[in-house]
């Protein structure tokens, strides 16, 4: 079987997290949590970065950032994951989910400001597959309406917009590093925090609502409870693990941009001949190989293929289901109809990508999707 996934391993994982191990040195915020916290500067120019366990974990640092309180609103792109919705349902805020575009599953910003009421706190913006959401033209809404913007960066690391790294935009970014991703530790997150007027904060919320950070840099004497907070920092063992990815960014993203490109090429003439929708790069968009895709023309073809594609041994899923119609969530959307979302969640397909994928492999995928649409 031609796997989904296939987590990458530099090899230098187990070093590092055995001399973090030898010098004592495992809890939160030690030498390899510095190490990332400075490869993401150097690396992205971002302004202040927090390693935490999780995305999810980031997404609901900035939650408490933005002061999200019950009863406010926050607008966000349907087709997504539910981490990206459960940070702000868990400060009591209420989301209007907002469509896909019909060519790509991000966020459409044209239907955003119909959506934004005198409650709206915060326009949250997912880059789906590494590819940026229209950033200039959320950023003037937000701007416009005195909205926070946040990056739901989950895919999107070393993805650009305009040359500018995702995550470096909005007041707040949060980035994973489940195994799934690039760049991963098993399980990890990362919030950039883009305004330093919230350093201070994003730290006490970081290290359980105390100013810890602060009493060792030796800025206090001591440290206390001085605001709300988690326990969202992670284990140096996971950022031990996390750099040695990091430390080979350069090579696993072109190795995945490559299979992606491989991808693109093969299936243009699907794509002309069959109607079948391949992922959509607008020009102001550098993406980062994190995962392909392609749309179906119906539900039912997406089974069959799927079907077919584990009878050829070969791995394909599908995604994200609406949130807007979730168990869940669906008794409190309003009745907006969200077309593009539902048809992503009915119709697309993710294909198998990972460091290891070799251009034999790439090639029989891609032979047996022809041939499925030969005979369908």
């Amino acid at each position: 079987m031609i796997r989904f996934n296939k987590p990458y391993h530099s090899g230098k994982e187990l070093n590092y997290i055995s001399k973090a191990i030898t010098e004592g040195k495992t809890s939160g915020n030690q030498t390899y949590t510095k190490k990332c916290h400075q490869f993401f500067k150097d690396t992205f120019g971002f302004q202040h970065c927090l390693l935490t366990t999780s995305c999810t974990d980031a997404l609901e640092m900035s939650a408490i950032l933005a002061n999200i309180k019950h009863g406010d609103e926050i607008i966000m792109p349907s087709y997504t994951f539910v981490s990206t919705s459960n940070a702000f349902i868990l400060r009591g805020a209420k989301i209007k989910f907002i469509d896909s575009y019909d060519n790509n599953p991000n966020l459409d910003h044209t239907k955003i400001e119909e959506a934004i009421t005198s409650k709206t706190k915060a326009i949250v913006v997912v880059h789906y597959a590494g590819i940026a959401c229209d950033m200039d033209a959320i950023i003037t809404i937000g701007k416009k309406h005195n909205l926070f913007v946040i990056e739901d960066a989950a895919q999107a690391i070393d993805s650009y917009y305009k040359g500018k790294p995702l995550g470096s935009l909005g007041d707040f970014s949060a980035f994973s590093f489940h195994e799934t991703k690039n760049i991963i530790c098993g399980e990890g997150g990362l919030l950039i925090v883009n305004n330093e007027k919230y350093n201070l904060r994003s730290e006490i919320i970081w290290e359980k609502g105390t100013n810890r950070s602060s009493f060792f840099r030796g800025e206090i004497d001591k440290y206390g409870w001085v605001d709300m907070g988690s326990s969202f920092l992670a284990s140096d063992i996971l950022a031990a693990f996390l750099y040695a990815q990091l430390e080979n960014l350069e090579d696993i993203q072109s190795k995945r941009k490559n299979i992606w490109n491989n991808y693109y090429v093969g299936f243009a003439e699907l794509e002309t001949q069959e109607g079948i929708q391949r992922p959509h790069v607008p020009e102001f968009a550098i993406h980062n190989g994190h995962l392909f895709y392609l749309v179906c023309r119906s539900s039912e073809e997406r089974s069959r293929l799927i079907k077919h594609l584990k009878s050829d041994g070969i791995h394909a899923v599908f995604h994200y289901l609406s949130l807007h119609k979730s168990q869940y969530y669906s008794k409190f959307h309003d009745s907006r109809e969200l077309a593009n979302c539902d048809r992503f969640t009915e119709c697309l397909v993710r294909l198998p990508l990972y460091y290891e994928l070799n251009n034999e492999q790439q090639q029989k995928i891609i032979n047996s999707i022809y041939s499925f649409y030969k005979t369908a």
